[in-house]
């Protein structure tokens, strides 16, 4: 069995479904489904059970699945909407939660993979996974960099593989139930339809509009990239996941634009409770994933937003 924390939401169900696709139907989804809309992204994928994120730990911790070979828990279940400043909430449910996944597969020898964030790194453009270059902006990245630093006071003493990896901005199918939260491909598709228009934000921090530039990754290639430290068990140890290039807001408008053939960009002002919070450059530094064997060839802007029109408008 294989166990998919968050696996009805957008990373999760992109991994049960390429778990399908791969032969494993014996796959455990946990999840919070007080946003029922979830469900849509669970349609097609085969599975073996539900539960309820906090029916789940119960049964972990009384031992219900003692007794059943858990092949590897990815543990994608987390709150990730970065302007949510409930501190309390954040660190149980991210942090806390973690604990109790990482402890349990210690004990079992169960291999664990889990989400972290480049959230961790804030306004520090070295991106390397080192604590001196990590500040987080926000109480979502300090709870993913706590469970990093967590994981760390083991070194050299664990018992089964633990791999975290360090998301930077996902895009792709399945992400439509973030709302706010899903990407700005996401929102510039539903702008285009609706007004011919996309819009995005001012420059700031130096960077001319829609300048700014982040470190854009497809949610296929992270799939992949989980799959394979779940082939190689070998490895363990804390990574970024992104494409190692940084591209510009305007490229990716321009790319939504290419796959409609019609639009224009407009640019809004910044808004003022993003100052001071809000990441202007983000690149994934590789050298940590090239070094662990991992010579997999991530996509562009240009081609995995194509990939996604397709996906959305089809």
């Amino acid at each position: 069995m294989i166990i998919v924390t968050g696996g009805a939401g957008f990373i999760g169900s992109n991994l049960v479904l390429r778990l399908n696709e791969l032969g494993y139907d014996d796959i455990l989804v946990v999840d919070d489904l007080s946003n029922g809309v979830k469900y849509k992204n669970l349609l097609g994928c085969q599975i073996s059970d539900y539960l309820d994120k906090d029916v789940f730990l119960e049964k972990l911790q009384q031992g219900l699945y003692r007794g059943e070979k858990i092949d590897a828990i990815f543990h994608q279940g987390a709150c990730s909407t970065t302007t949510k400043w409930d501190g309390r909430y954040m660190m149980a449910n991210n942090y806390e939660y973690s604990k109790t996944l990482f402890h349990y597969c210690q004990e079992h020898k169960i291999p664990l993979v889990y989400a972290s964030s480049a959230a961790v790194y804030g306004t520090d453009t070295n991106f390397k996974e080192n604590p001196k270059f990590e500040s987080p902006l926000n109480v979502y990245g300090f709870s993913k960099f706590q469970f990093d630093q967590y994981v760390r006071r083991f070194e050299g003493k664990l018992n089964s593989q633990v791999i975290g990896l360090r998301y930077f901005n996902v895009y792709g199918p399945r992400e439509a139930h973030k709302g706010s939260m899903a990407s700005v491909a996401f929102h510039l598709n539903n702008q285009i339809k609706k007004t011919n228009k996309v819009c995005l934000f001012e420059g700031c921090d130096g960077y001319a509009n829609g300048e700014q530039r982040r470190d854009f990754i497809f949610v296929g290639d992270v799939v992949d990239i989980n799959l394979w430290f779940l082939d190689n068990p070998n490895i363990s140890g804390i990574f970024n996941i992104g494409s190692g290039r940084s591209q510009t807001f305007n490229d990716v408008a321009n790319a939504v634009i290419a796959y409609h053939k019609q639009g224009s960009i407009d640019y809004i002002p910044f808004p003022e409770h993003l100052k001071g919070c809000y990441q202007s450059f983000t690149e994934a530094n590789l050298e940590s994933l090239r070094e662990a064997g991992c010579d997999y060839h991530f996509k562009t802007v240009e081609q995995g937003i194509a990939l996604y029109m397709e996906w959305l408008n089809k």
